[in-house]
């Protein structure tokens, strides 16, 4: 799955939406894909759009917010996911908003932990789905493998 949303990032962030997802998984198909890891990573950007997500996002949009993770969360995410997302939210990176909801993409990956390399692809495609946007710096910092390769 991250392979596939790292691909969707490199080859549509420059443009300013992907496909529709019929065509998009022929396109990923084509690419050499499998269908299984296209179907969980399509799933998986379905759950980036939800109905009420920008008012949930404003009401937690203040600077004095407090996060405490859940048994759940702590089992899911290594603490150096843990720490990467509290160094985003206090560099200004992050509101609380999206914090939450790179929380919630992140429990909805499979499998019993999210380390840290998997980690940082759910926050590019959070930030990048969000805002359409992201710093050249944070491209570095959030790619596989440190840095940027077919953007400029």
């Amino acid at each position: 799955m991250f392979e596939v949303l790292v691909y969707l990032f490199e080859n549509y962030y420059q443009s300013e939406r992907y496909p529709d997802h019929d065509t998009l998984a022929r396109k990923l198909t084509a690419a050499g894909f499998e269908n299984e890891d296209i179907t969980e990573a399509l799933d998986w950007l379905n759950g980036l759009i939800r109905p009420n997500e920008e008012s949930r996002a404003e009401a937690l949009d203040t600077h004095d917010t407090f996060r405490a993770y859940t048994n759940g969360e702590l089992a899911k995410l290594s603490p150096e996911c843990r720490g990467f997302l509290i160094f985003l939210e206090s560099a200004g990176v992050l509101s609380p908003g999206l914090r939450e909801l790179i929380l919630d993409r992140a429990m909805a990956v499979e499998g019993d932990v999210v380390e840290l390399e998997k980690f940082k692809v759910v926050v590019l495609i959070v930030l990048w789905t969000c805002r359409g946007d992201v710093d050249t710096l944070m491209l570095e910092e959030l790619l596989p493998g440190g840095e940027p390769q077919h953007i400029h």
